[in-house]
């Protein structure tokens, strides 16, 4: 970025430094109390991955075994000044060996969670999902951001932003189950999770109102379990206990809701950047539905992000049973 730009953008810019995000390093806080995790970090064969990785290390979040080829990771290393004698390489040809090996090393229990370096998602989620590498659960895989809004007054769940375009109801039993999962990991007993939609009652050529109100009655039949529900709600109604007061909305989750489950990817994907870049909110980010926790941050994810999402994998793993 140019000076001239620079000086344009610098009385708009958002102030960040100045913003306090004390949920994430409550988070960060848990996650250094309880034993590092052995996580196999695919392909870090760019300087954010594999700085990331370290400083995760560093911090006792995690072991990390890194993964890929090992001439690609001693150069990155060497450009950004890193250190790398105290870490462990697992040499690979590219990053679909790579993928398939750190797939592996988590089958064997040698690592407890995956951490994405430079590859593309849908090549280390593919590995994931292999049934040779016995990763599979029932479940199908879903992202969760796990968001530090400072106007909000508790930590916000926001799904699925990043791995289902446009799921259909079933899809989204497993979404939210994954999200309900990931609030437990993280000490929330009972969270509230709101089915957004742009409205708040049911209307049959909004396909998403269906889908809302089939949730809230799946829950009521077990297939869903350990939250409060409710659904459809248009996002003011599901944020604000006025707005839906105002509407005749009678809801436990109105108001004081943890989980924000969007109709399809584009809505999670744009309404978790605006928070970000509008709110100033930060955001782990972590893929649910798999043996293991897969650690998914944007390639524009500062340290305390990054961090926060080692520690949210931490968590996790410590739910699953993968941690004493």
């Amino acid at each position: 970025m140019n000076d001239a730009i620079k000086k344009v953008l610098a009385p708009h810019a958002p102030k960040d430094k100045d913003v306090k995000h004390f949920r994430l390093e409550s988070i960060l806080q848990q996650a250094k109390d309880a034993a590092p995790v052995p996580t196999a970090v695919v392909h870090p064969t760019d300087v954010n991955s594999l700085q990331g990785a370290i400083e995760a290390a560093e911090a006792t979040i995690i072991i990390p075994f890194l993964v890929g080829p090992e001439k690609k990771i001693r150069a990155v290393a060497e450009e950004a000044g890193l250190d790398l004698k105290d870490y462990k390489i697992v040499n690979t040809e590219h990053s679909h060996e790579a993928a398939h090996v750190a797939a592996k090393m988590a089958q064997c229990g040698e690592v407890h969670a995956l951490m994405k370096g430079s590859i593309a998602t849908a090549e280390l989620l593919g590995a994931v999902v292999a049934k040779e590498n016995g990763l599979r659960t029932e479940s199908r895989l879903s992202h969760i951001f796990v968001m530090d809004v400072p106007s909000y007054h508790k930590t916000l769940f926001i799904t699925d932003a990043a791995i289902n375009i446009a799921p259909k109801l079933m899809e989204k039993r497993d979404i939210l189950q994954n999200a309900i999962d990931c609030a437990h990991a993280l000490g929330i007993e009972m969270p509230k999770a709101a089915i957004l939609s742009a409205v708040e009652k049911i209307k049959p050529n909004i396909q998403s109102t269906l889908d809302a109100a089939a949730l809230c009655k799946m829950l009521d039949r077990g297939q869903i379990t350990g939250a409060v529900v409710d659904g459809p709600l248009a996002f003011d109604n599901a944020i604000s206990l006025e707005a839906a007061l105002d509407k005749g909305i009678k809801s436990e989750v109105p108001g004081d809701v943890d989980i924000l489950m969007a109709p399809d990817l584009e809505s999670a994907n744009m309404f978790a950047k605006q928070l970000q870049y509008l709110a100033s909110a930060k955001a782990a980010g972590i893929v649910m539905g798999a043996r293991v926790p897969v650690i998914l941050t944007s390639r524009a994810a500062k340290s305390l992000e990054r961090l926060s999402s080692c520690a949210v994998a931490v968590m996790v793993a410590r739910k699953l049973g993968r941690l004493e």
